[in-house]
């Protein structure tokens, strides 16, 4: 068994040798803290899901503001008018349907048996827009098959009574032919011999 001292282990000796020169030991550096960073993650977070809100939130009012403003502009429906000036009789010929003016204003002028009339291009059953048919001579209605002679009496299908035919006259003024759909002239109620019904062709 040996009696030689232990010898210092490095720590101790390192220790001991500051100590004898009077010099501090180092203190060893502490570790660094995570948690800053991950405060930092969580504000950033933070602000991310406040931005996302705010959007959302805008968005939300300015829907609010768009269909507050829609209710206070009602739907309005922008109709052609009732009464306008088609021409002069003169333009009409004998025996034929005029169909310039049945998109624009729903009407047919007819020049028959000496008459200038304008019949409403609806159909008497349920109100759909029939066809002239001009191979065929009549007006047929797409929906039902109802259908009408020239001048306007119906012959086939499910229709109960013939077209309707609008007020027309000659405007004094300037001679062209005046059609007024508020005014309609039923040939069951016998109103086709009203002399507003039709403007007679000399």
């Amino acid at each position: 068994m040996s009696d030689a001292p232990e010898s210092p282990q490095p720590e101790t000796a390192a220790a001991a040798e500051s100590a004898s020169s009077g010099e501090a030991a180092p203190q060893p550096k502490p570790a660094a803290k995570a948690a800053p960073a991950a405060a930092e993650v969580s504000r950033r977070g933070f602000f991310s899901w406040a931005a996302v809100a705010w959007v959302g939130f805008t968005a939300a009012i300015g829907g609010c503001v768009t269909a507050m403003g829609r209710f206070m502009f009602p739907n309005v429906l922008f109709e052609p008018p009732t009464r306008f000036k088609v021409g002069r009789p003169e333009e009409f010929p004998l025996g034929v349907v005029d169909t310039r003016f049945t998109e624009s204003n729903g009407v047919w002028i007819v020049n028959s048996e000496g008459r200038l009339f304008a019949l409403i291009a609806i159909c008497t059953h349920l109100g759909c827009p029939p066809n002239w048919l001009e191979a065929q001579n009549k007006f047929k209605c797409p929906c039902h098959g109802s259908g009408y002679y020239k001048n306007g009496i119906n012959f086939e299908g499910p229709t109960p009574r013939p077209l309707e035919r609008a007020a027309i006259a000659v405007d004094p003024e300037d001679g062209l032919l005046v059609v007024d759909k508020a005014r309609k002239f039923q040939w069951e109620l016998g109103q086709w011999d009203d002399p507003d019904s039709f403007v007679r062709i000399v």
